[in-house]
């Protein structure tokens, strides 16, 4: 997610503090030349095609597929034009800047018809509102910027064709062939994800960047090491930090609600974190996160202090805050538990910030995990109570269900350990979960997102789970040692 720790409880905390539902998106579409624009026009002058999109999915496949649909125009997500500080209400506005890959078609009767306008010609006249002119003149002049860019390669008009053409060259030896339209999922200057149709299985592309340019390394890493749980990857482009991998067939599990489903991708998860505990030290110096008891022990302390100033800066009740009493104690506990859990001595292994269900596809002989942006090494039960909470949304909070879950991930590792260390880890291991996905990435320490009210809100939401947390510790390890 791109997400640097906009991963999927975040999304879900500020999915819930906004309801207005759906943005939207102005669209400035470039044709392959660049000297076109796409241009709706009404008796007052020109506008820009706009599309409404639902808050909270994905922004370039939903824009993709409505110009597809309403426009009859495949085209390709350059970027999100900088805020617009032009008069008539327009900074207001989302502009998306986009380039056809071929000229638009229009079916008789279809809506919302639109143009091809050459550029030159236009004035501040030629729009409803002149300052959409200024918008455009913005946008050409970012174009030409981004076009000197190497570090933006998404930007630059003609990357899809170059795309496109690599693509073909790699596939051709495998006996594919590239057919149909493309569809984009996500996309930035930097980042990139696209599902390519071939005469065999589709390919997916994956481009990384900042904050996530470690994906790129893990993710060779883990697909060479751990083939069995990784989709096959088919070639690279070291200069875009992208790789291009076959299509995994099989069910995801955010589709799922079959127990054994789950189960299965609990003993799948389990089986990966066993063979990864010898290279725990190569997957950290590639840029994993550190979650090893040690590493958050030392973040304890400065979380800590930000949540009480985060606390006593909340300005409405409810939800309610932590005093300095409660902060305190919350603290102790995960301390506890994070030194508890060390002397259990159970290895570090691979884990996975975004084990959501989305990430995991169930296949016929075994599960494959994707997108290891949040690639972790720590405590390997901290995953598995990330799959467990997203578990329970799903299926519902069966005592029965939950058992068979919670018994499919602890067989694997009794190759190692005995039921006694096990049943001790999962209980310490809930409190401290949510403390290593709170503080783990050190999203924590910029103070400019610390100033924003929602990161500020999320915050303190994982501090008042975590307080809960606390208070059901005693009876959980209680439960383990009887």
């Amino acid at each position: 997610m791109e997400r640097v720790v906009e991963i999927e409880l975040e999304r879900h905390f500020v999915q819930s503090q906004e309801q207005s539902g759906r943005t939207i998106h102005r669209l400035i579409i470039l044709g392959r030349e660049g000297t076109e624009v796409l241009l709706k026009p009404t008796e007052a002058g020109f506008v820009f095609p706009s599309v409404e999109i639902p808050r909270w999915e994905r922004l370039a496949e939903n824009l993709t597929a409505a110009l597809r649909r309403d426009w009859g125009c495949d085209a390709v997500c350059l970027f999100t034009l900088a805020g617009s500080t032009h008069d008539g209400g327009l900074s207001r506005n989302h502009y998306e800047v986009m380039e056809c890959s071929h000229e638009c078609w229009h079916e008789p009767g279809r809506t919302g018809e639109t143009s091809w306008r050459p550029i030159r010609f236009l004035t501040p006249q030629s729009f409803q509102q002149e300052a959409e002119f200024s918008v455009l003149q913005q946008c050409l002049h970012q174009v030409d910027a981004y076009n000197r860019d190497p570090s933006a390669p998404f930007a630059r008009r003609g990357w899809l064709a170059s795309l496109r053409d690599w693509t073909s060259e790699v596939i051709r030896p495998l006996g594919l062939e590239l057919i149909g339209p493309l569809r984009q999922y996500n996309a930035s200057p930097t980042f990139n994800l696209i599902r390519f149709e071939t005469t065999g299985p589709a390919v997916w592309f994956k481009a990384v960047g900042e904050p996530n340019q470690r994906e790129f390394p893990i993710t060779l890493k883990l697909a060479q090491r751990f083939r069995q749980f990784m989709a096959e990857i088919i070639a690279t482009k070291p200069e875009w930090s992208a790789w291009l991998s076959r299509e995994v067939e099989g069910a995801n599990l955010g589709d799922a609600n079959d127990i054994e489903l789950w189960k299965k991708a609990a003993a799948a998860l389990a089986n990966l974190q066993i063979e990864s505990i010898p290279e725990c030290e190569s997957t950290l110096q590639l840029g994993a996160h550190d979650l090893r008891p040690d590493a958050l022990l030392a973040a304890v302390d400065p979380f800590c202090d930000l949540v009480v100033r985060l606390m006593e800066n909340q300005q409405k009740v409810p939800p309610p805050t932590l005093n300095r009493q409660e902060i305190s104690l919350v603290k102790l506990r995960i301390e506890d538990s994070l030194t508890l859990l060390d002397d259990l001595e159970i290895p570090n292994a691979l884990g996975h910030l975004d084990l959501n269900p989305w990430n995991v596809l169930i296949c016929a002989d075994g599960c494959v995990f994707l997108d290891w942006a949040e690639a972790c090494v720590g405590h390997p039960f901290l995953s598995f109570d990330y799959l467990l909470q997203h578990f329970r949304r799903a299926i519902g909070t069966d005592i029965a269900s939950e058992s068979q879950l919670i018994e499919a991930y602890k067989a694997p590792w009794r190759q190692l350990l005995s039921d006694d260390l096990i049943c001790q880890g999962l209980a310490l291991v809930p409190l401290t979960a949510v403390f290593a996905y709170a503080a783990g990435t050190g999203a924590w320490k910029d103070e400019e997102r610390m100033r924003d009210p929602k990161m500020a809100g999320y915050l303190r939401s994982l501090a008042r789970r975590m307080n809960r947390e606390a208070i059901q510790l005693v009876e959980r390890r209680s439960s383990c040692l009887s």
